[in-house]
């Protein structure tokens, strides 16, 4: 075999000893994996980042000063930091859409109170104190909550106070505001009563393709979405599919977050129906209590994903430190979780020491295109796996052979450069059986295309271990 160069001509007469570097053989590792994530949500006009500018966030700080506080935006960096404190993390902020109405609630308070007390209001993922004293009447009790909301600018809401009627408003336009949730305890105050309106008639959301378009050239591993709707995951949907196909190669998964009804969970999943997009569900309903919204719990559980760079490891039993724990009348049994997995929805539950932790991490995918139920995508690990293949194999194959002649001596050394891929991706137990399946490792030349290489890449990949059967056998 001649040795090819680089930098060197056949065609040298002057004397001297001629060296160049090859570097094309120095790495025989497989790729780094590192994951990130991109949070697309709405800003608000006091944040200082214009919307649609992709925009590196290392703090919930620096998220509140980009986004506006108390913005869609800042309440998902917040939720991802919490969760995973060194993620690499993009955020990108839309306006409220021109045609934008903000949901609204009330709280209407009677009186006066004819002892002391304490009101605690529950607004979505945190509270509000406010004291009460006696004879305090309903005009200043709904004064007084408003005075602290206004100390608290990162809530998602802002208020006003008429006669003891608080109005709550959404702080940023469109239907994720319907979804904030209210809730209330009162300590002692004798002769106070609390009534809450939930947070309703938000409506229009901002155009999501508007963001997506943006960042179609860039490469997130993982997209969350505030919208937890058909029309919205349908689009990100089509975004993950074009920019992880063949032809862009930029793998992605999308996640977004749910906390309502079990049934809408549910159908939800299969509309979506996508092994790149996984549903994270923790029901929360009580309406006494503190609740994660949506776009919080889709953003932790983002932020987890992007903490496991393994790709075929299992997130079963991660905690979400973001997450508010819901009500023990919430929490979901183990045929609701049941149900949940078999319906292409990733329930997350209440562990030991009352934290919020991962069931299982699947996809919506439950059926192929033609309706057919399929497993093959259940697991989100799957997909990722095939994704961190892809790129392994496709990362040496470009360093080994840059400007590669195409010759009967080129598809063997192909297939052993793959080859070298799949086993050391077997030592990391990411795919197994290299050896049972190499007969199905192919590397020929194209009949069709003279300069093109086809090849056919078996590919057995490691599943997760989730449920272990036994039977304990009595003897006496």
């Amino acid at each position: 075999m001649s040795i090819q160069f680089s930098g060197i001509p056949s065609s040298i007469r002057k004397p001297g000893k001629y060296f160049e570097f090859n570097t094309a053989l120095a790495v025989r590792t497989l790729p780094a994996n590192k994951q990130k994530l991109l949070i697309v949500g709405q800003k608000t006009s006091s944040g200082t980042v214009a919307q649609k500018v992709p925009t590196k966030v290392f703090s919930d700080k620096t998220a509140e000063t980009y986004f506006g506080a108390g913005s869609l935006c800042h309440l998902m960096a917040r939720a991802a930091i919490k969760s995973n404190p060194y993620l690499d993390l993009t955020v990108i902020g839309l306006d409220d859409a021109g045609a934008g109405v903000a949901a609204t609630g009330t709280v209407t308070f009677t009186g006066p109170a004819t002892s002391a007390g304490v009101l605690t209001l529950y607004i979505g993922n945190q509270k509000v104190e406010i004291a009460i004293a006696k004879d305090d009447t309903a005009t200043v009790i709904g004064a007084a909550l408003v005075a602290q909301i206004a100390k608290q600018p990162d809530l998602p809401v802002t208020s006003a106070a008429a006669l003891g009627v608080v109005t709550l408003t959404a702080k940023n336009k469109g239907i994720c505001g319907n979804q904030i949730g209210l809730g209330y305890d009162l300590t002692n105050a004798a002769g106070v009563t609390v009534a809450i309106v939930a947070m309703a008639s938000g409506a229009t959301n901002p155009t999501l393709q508007d963001a997506l378009t943006v960042v179609f050239a860039g490469d997130y591993n993982i997209v969350v979405t505030p919208f937890n709707n058909q029309t919205d995951l349908g689009t990100l949907k089509t975004h993950l599919d074009s920019v992880s196909g063949p032809m862009e190669q930029r793998p992605g998964i999308g996640v977004y977050g749910m906390n309502g009804a079990l049934a809408d969970a549910t159908t939800l999943a299969g509309q979506v129906n996508s092994g790149r997009m996984l549903g994270a569900y923790v029901r929360c309903t009580s309406a006494t209590k503190r609740r994660s919204m949506p776009y919080e719990i889709a953003s932790a559980k983002a932020a987890l994903l992007a903490y496991e760079e393994d790709p075929a490891r299992p997130l079963n039993g991660l905690e979400l430190s973001s997450i508010a724990v819901p009500d023990i009348s919430d929490r979901l049994s183990r045929t609701e979780q049941e149900t949940c997995l078999s319906n292409g929805v990733a329930p997350l539950e209440v562990g030991p020491g009352e934290k919020v932790q991962v069931v299982r991490a699947i996809s919506t995918y439950l059926k192929d295109a033609q309706g057919v139920d399929d497993i093959s995508l259940f697991d989100i690990t799957t997909i990722r796996t095939l994704d961190y293949l892809r790129k392994a194999c496709r990362e040496r194959v470009a360093l080994r052979f840059p400007r590669e002649k195409l010759s009967s001596k080129t598809p063997p050394k192909v297939r052993a450069e793959l080859l070298d891929v799949l086993m050391k991706l077997e030592e990391l137990e990411i795919v197994e059986e290299v050896a049972a399946n190499k007969a199905g490792l192919i590397v020929e030349r194209s009949v069709q295309d003279p300069n093109r290489l086809d090849a056919q890449i078996p590919s057995d990949i490691v599943n997760g271990l989730h449920v272990l059967a036994a039977r304990i056998e009595l003897y006496l």
